[in-house]
């Protein structure tokens, strides 16, 4: 996925505002008519409903909603964050069990078990396969409003 500066900013302030819980939200993204790759438009928070170091669930209607608004924008979701609070940003098999029900969406995560410097990796999981993708940085302005 492409993605700018700033809004992957966004994601590890977000997990930072209270590394003792997982953090989560949604990236919206439009299709890039070169060369398919994913742009990354817009981040949205949302709650973990667990507050829970070990886990994360966005709320089904939170998510609905969440969904209904990319949509309205002519965007689609193009990955789910969350942050690992002890751990690598790997999949967990919790992660794996989410995936299945989004196929085709990358998974950030964000690892803050190395203290100052979070770490940042995306995949794209498939039921037993997981593959790293690669984030990389598109100008702000590459961003369709």
């Amino acid at each position: 996925m492409k993605i700018a500066a700033d809004l992957l900013e966004e994601i590890v302030a977000h997990a930072l505002e209270n590394p003792a819980i997982e953090c989560c939200g949604v990236v919206a993204a439009t299709p890039s008519e070169l060369d398919g790759a994913k742009t990354a438009t817009r981040v949205y928070r949302a709650e973990n409903i667990h507050a829970s170091a070990l886990k994360f669930e966005i709320e089904p209607m939170e998510l609905l909603r969440l969904n209904n608004a990319i949509e309205d924008q002519g965007w689609e979701i193009g990955a789910i964050y969350h942050s690992h609070v002890r751990s690598a940003p790997w999949p967990s098999q919790t992660d794996i069990g989410f995936a299945a029900q989004w196929p085709g969406v990358e998974w950030i995560i964000v690892g803050l078990a190395a203290g100052d410097q979070p770490e940042v990796r995306s995949y794209l999981i498939d039921g037993p396969d997981i593959k790293e993708e690669p984030l990389q940085e598109a100008p702000a302005e590459e961003r369709r409003r």
